[in-house]
């Protein structure tokens, strides 16, 4: 079976919104989310970066997935809208806190960093206008060869018939510089009601230009390697278990038999002596 995904549940101050959303997430199959805090740094004040939710505060207990007998899995994550490259600060002590970390970039300048360099786990797709610039082959390889993912949102095309357009035609325009690989869906859902579930976004993302795979894939498979490329950005490198194996019975399978074992059809006639 299946695990799918919802990294994208925009962060509310409400926290009984905020439980609606993850309890409307655990109903339709979803078994992990994350609580996705957004971030557009401006020129003319200093912000400060948000802090990560703190769920045993946000909720007493988990919901249970359905269909499965164990609770759903909430994560943090931070997206940095990046309109000038001094706005992403890769050694920020305040990054640490979430478990994912996304960039949007606003220029062709940026997402070509943001691909090539930048140490991130997603890379936003802009759904709500129409992008400044086409994307290029070299830059998508290059996100895809590290491990980083491309996300397409769909609630803002559930709003908004000309969002809707936008939606469809930026998706369209990465599917066929990515060719479907490294593309996740999620829903950015501000209520309950934008949530869709896990077989409906699959058909969405046909609409999109993915293939069947590719779109079951962008809500499962695809998901949990970016959890998992968080996990090992944020140790800073892989760990590799090894395990010694027995070499006593591998070496008696390779011994060759000797005479008093071998077969009887190939063992040595004795001559007769007259």
């Amino acid at each position: 079976m299946s695990v799918f995904m919802d990294l994208n549940l925009n962060y509310t101050k409400e926290t009984s919104r905020m439980r609606s959303l993850i309890e409307t997430a655990a109903h339709l199959g979803f078994s992990t989310v994350a609580i996705n805090h957004v971030f557009e740094p401006t020129a003319k004040k200093k912000q400060e970066i948000p802090s990560p939710t703190r769920i045993n505060e946000l909720m007493d207990e988990l919901p249970v997935v359905q269909g499965r007998s164990r609770p759903i899995r909430v994560l943090n994550r931070l997206t940095v809208v990046m309109s000038d490259s001094s706005h992403f600060r890769p050694n920020a002590a305040e990054y640490r806190g979430f478990d994912l970390l996304a960039v949007q970039p606003t220029t062709e300048k940026l997402f070509h960093a943001a691909c090539m360099l930048y140490e991130v786990d997603i890379i936003c797709v802009s759904v709500t206008e129409k992008l400044p610039f086409f994307f290029k082959r070299a830059p998508v390889n290059g996100a895809v060869g590290r491990g980083v993912v491309f996300e397409v949102s769909y609630s803002a095309a559930i709003r908004d018939s000309t969002r809707r357009r936008y939606t469809i035609a930026n998706a369209v325009s990465l599917v066929e510089s990515c060719r479907g690989k490294n593309v996740i869906l999620s829903s950015a859902a501000e209520k309950p009601l934008e949530i869709r579930g896990p077989y409906d976004i699959t058909n969405l993302g046909l609409l999109f230009g993915l293939s069947d795979a590719d779109a079951k894939d962008a809500v499962s498979s695809t998901c949990r390697s970016v959890v998992l490329h968080a996990e090992t950005r944020k140790l800073a490198s892989g760990i590799i278990y090894t395990m010694k194996t027995s070499t006593e019975s591998s070496s008696q399978q390779e011994a060759p038999p000797a005479d008093s074992e071998a077969p009887a059809a190939k063992r040595a006639k004795p001559h007769l002596t007259q």
